[in-house]
């Protein structure tokens, strides 16, 4: 009889996390090449993509959460309570597999391929450049009208992945470091971070602080407001909203910018609770998602009536 670490290497083998989605009824909502964008099934619904899944790789990451795992984690979150060995047999289930122990002893080559195991990704940053040095990098700021608050603001993080095959894979994004040296990434493909999760501080006025959600949403404020000092606190996740109010109890005037999501709200509701003094200023994109999103409306309808010109 197999063990629950060698049937869950054999049901991995077997079934791509993609797959175990869509029977589960999840399809993404956009792919480029081993990535897929997901509404998160494992929060209550975004109104964008934030679930990630590399294909190649078995891997996958929801950005409000800041987590990420294998096939059996992501059962683990969505059956709350289930242990490991019930999530085997959950997954096991759903996907109308053979018993792993049942299949072994047909078929006397499944045995040594239980020893390998799905890594999940290993980035590696390889170099971090000045602002600018990319052009397909300046044309996706562009195309998100944050191109010149971000001049000043962001980096060129240069990086790659090694995956379970040992192929090296090079990778850019535009990039920002967060309070424990982690670094957020984003590309027109790609929303992650390298290293550790945490919020990112921008020191300023000592009384005012403006709070957003992501980086994006900070920069399109910015571009609005460029001779603004207020201290600056971005989340980069929701999940981590208990630090950013504990890092928020120092001042005494602050600005809230949440999406305006499902997520968001709850976020919203969350500080003001803790913190009732703050101001909800998400009404300055009321008819969009978030900050960024009214941007880059404004910037594409300028676009449309200029070639209407």
């Amino acid at each position: 009889m197999l063990s629950n670490s060698e049937k869950a290497c054999e049901i991995k083998r077997q079934v791509s996390l993609m797959n175990f989605l869509a029977k589960l009824g999840f399809h993404p909502k956009k792919t480029h090449g081993n990535e897929a964008m997901y509404i998160s099934m494992i929060r209550e619904s975004d109104t964008k993509p934030s679930f990630s899944v590399n294909e190649k790789l078995g891997a996958w990451y929801d950005h409000g959460l800041g987590k990420g795992g294998d096939i059996f984690d992501l059962a683990m979150l969505y059956w709350k309570g289930l242990k490991f060995h019930e999530a085997v047999e959950k997954v096991q289930e759903v996907c109308s597999l053979p018993r792993a122990e049942q299949s072994s002893s047909r078929n006397i080559n499944l045995r040594p391929r239980l020893k390998v195991a799905v890594k999940l990704p290993n980035y590696q940053i390889r170099e971090i450049k000045p602002f600018g040095s990319t052009e397909v990098i300046n044309a996706y700021l562009r195309s998100r009208g944050v191109f010149d608050a971000a001049s000043t603001q962001l980096a060129e993080v240069h990086y790659y992945v090694v995956d379970e095959k040992k192929l090296r894979k090079e990778f850019f994004a535009a990039g920002w470091q967060n309070e424990l040296g982690g670094w957020e990434v984003r590309n027109k493909y790609f929303k992650g971070c390298l290293g550790k999760k945490a919020i990112t501080f921008i020191p300023g006025y000592q009384r005012e602080l403006a709070v957003f959600e992501g980086y994006f949403d900070y920069l399109s404020w910015k571009t609005e407001n460029p001779a603004s000092s207020k201290s600056i606190l971005v989340l980069n996740a929701v999940a981590l909203i208990e630090l950013g109010i504990k890092k928020a109890k120092l001042f005494s005037d602050i600005e809230l910018y949440m999406d305006h999501d499902t997520a968001g709200y709850k976020a919203l509701n969350a500080w003001k609770t803790a913190l009732p003094y703050s101001t909800d200023k998400s009404g300055v994109y009321q008819k969009f998602n978030d900050y960024n999103d009214k941007l880059a409306a404004a910037l594409k309808a300028k676009r449309m009536k200029n070639i209407n010109w």
